[in-house]
């Protein structure tokens, strides 16, 4: 596939007259970064790493589910800059108000980047046309893209696989391309008329689809989705401002503290075998007995959730076992970073309950039953088996009541995802037109672990990072006034800075703390073995 290779180069000076960038200095300098973008803080302490394992296990062989959970850092004042290609429907169905939803929404990106990140637009119907390459988003050059974005006129069909391969043409042929996000946000409200959209190879670059309104293609756009690296389907139902759902996106693209994720688990040998790792929908790779998970960037206040299976052989004596060793590595724009490995300790332990599960590790695999069971009532309704569907739903809530933590705002989104897919089962004519759009929606985010739109963006918050929530309420008013002034990404970064000035060193803090204590504690291991007879 050819590419394009005439992206802007030259980053504007961030003393220069862009609106944009007025807290684009202030919070580089915050955050320790210069003009160049190269944080000059610790790369240390991005990401968080917590263990939720039972403490003790009994004498005979069992097995034991391991919850492990990396957290995205709260600043992302020293984020990289982004390279975001936006690849909009502009065939005939989307003549009139929905045409005009887009472009308030594209008007609300174009707003929120700033002066280190570029956008690229492409448009498509019948065939694509790229408007615009990659350039930066400077005070001028917001006026340029408003213009562009003001010109679209609908009409044509509907030819998915021309704009993503537009789209992704544009990203291959950068120049400028070290260190940066890089994103595809695709856009359609109906069916292909030409070729497959599905049979494009999207490689590494994360795309994110959107549909918009009754009669947009769910199945496709969620499997274009879910051949990219951490991409999620989108569900916007009609009568819904697409600045909400672009805003979280946006909000997502804008925070990103790591890229290439990556997390390793190693058994110790004869102490534990892995059985399983479930990292949900992120691929997996296996070197002798350790098993590596990639998940790509990773948000500001984003979650990643991996369950491991061991099988612990029995033993006769009471003793703390070192079971497995977890690290894990990302990249930051200025050099990469590996964790020391952290041994996990259980003690074997004639008195251990061999059903004990921590409350942590419930709720999670509770959350992953009720996604399977979701994509299970899916797959009846579109075999036209909604009775069933309907049974597979009622099941779910029902499974709900079992979880010990009730009172949790994740069991309270979770019943309220279901209630609206039961309703959305109401008939097969509701379900082609909406439920079906919302269960995969779910689905994706899910095994993603990563916010997607459900119908109205407001309903179900899972996995919603509090910059997004943020994002959402300033795209609520921005609908109501797209000419009212709108903070910049830049501005938002000096607000939460403002509010916590510590948050930019509290991770690397923390975690040089947190080395500390496990050197000493790994010292009193070796002292008290080699006191013993």
């Amino acid at each position: 596939m050819s590419s394009f290779n005439d992206d802007e180069q030259n980053v504007p000076a961030s003393n220069s007259s862009n609106n944009n960038n007025n807290g684009a200095s202030a919070a580089a300098a915050a955050a320790g970064t210069n003009n160049t973008n190269k944080p000059t803080l610790s790369v240390a302490g991005k990401v968080q790493l917590s263990v939720y394992k039972n403490e003790t296990a009994p004498l005979e062989e069992n097995r034991q589910q391991i919850l492990l959970e990396l957290t995205g850092a709260a600043s992302a004042g020293d984020r990289p800059g982004l390279d975001l290609v936006a690849v909009l429907d502009v065939s005939g169905s989307m003549d009139g108000e929905k045409l005009s939803k887009m472009k308030t929404a594209m008007l609300f990106v174009i707003k929120k980047l700033s002066n280190i990140d570029r956008l690229s637009v492409v448009s498509f119907s019948d065939g694509a046309a790229r408007l615009c390459p990659l350039r930066f988003v400077t005070e001028a050059s917001q006026k340029e893209f408003k213009a562009l974005v003001d010109g679209l006129v609908a009409r044509g069909g509907t030819n998915i696989t021309d704009g993503l391969r537009t789209g992704l043409k544009v990203l291959a042929g950068r120049r400028l391309a070290g260190g940066r996000v890089v994103s595809v946000m695709l856009m359609s409200d109906g069916q292909q008329t030409t070729g497959d959209a599905r049979n494009v190879d999207v490689g590494n670059v994360p795309v994110y689809t959107f549909g918009f309104g009754a009669d947009h293609d769910a199945a496709l756009l969620d499997a274009v989705a879910r051949k990219s690296m951490g991409g999620t389907f989108n569900y916007v139902q009609d009568g819904v401002n697409l600045s909400g759902p672009f805003s979280q996106l946006l909000a997502g693209l804008l925070t990103v503290v790591v890229q290439d994720l990556k997390l390793t688990v190693t058994p110790t040998q004869d102490e534990a075998v892995i059985e399983k790792v479930d990292p949900g929908s992120y691929p997996q790779q296996k070197a002798g007995e350790s098993v590596t998970v990639s998940f790509g960037d990773l948000y500001s206040r984003e979650v990643r959730k991996v369950i491991v299976d061991l099988v612990l052989p029995g033993t006769d004596a009471e003793y703390d076992s070192p079971v497995m060793d977890v690290e894990y590595s990302y990249s930051t724009p200025s050099k990469p970073f590996f964790s020391p490995p952290e041994t996990q300790i259980i003690r074997r332990a004639g008195a251990a309950d061999p059903d004990a599960v921590k409350p942590e590790v419930q709720t999670e695999l509770a959350r992953r039953m009720h996604a399977a069971m979701i994509g299970e009532a899916r797959a009846m309704a579109d075999g036209n088996n909604l009775g069933d569907a309907k049974d597979k739903i009622v099941e779910a809530q029902n499974a709900l009541e079992d979880i010990l933590e009730q009172s949790s705002p994740v069991v309270d989104m979770l019943r309220t995802e279901l209630q609206q897919l039961l309703r959305l089962m109401k008939s097969q004519e509701m379900y082609e037109k909406q439920g079906r759009a919302y269960a995969l929606s779910s689905e994706t985010s899910h095994a993603r672990q990563r916010f997607a739109a459900r119908g109205d963006v407001g309903e179900v918050r899972l996995f919603a990072t509090p910059r997004m929530d943020k994002y959402l309420e300033q795209a609520k008013i921005f609908d109501d006034n797209p000419d009212a002034p709108l903070p910049s990404a830049d501005d938002d970064v000096k607000e939460e800075i403002a509010a916590n000035p510590l948050a930019p060193i509290a991770g690397p803090i923390a975690f040089y703390i947190q080395a500390a204590i496990k050197a000493l504690q790994a010292i009193e291991m070796l002292v008290t073995a080699a006191a013993q007879p």
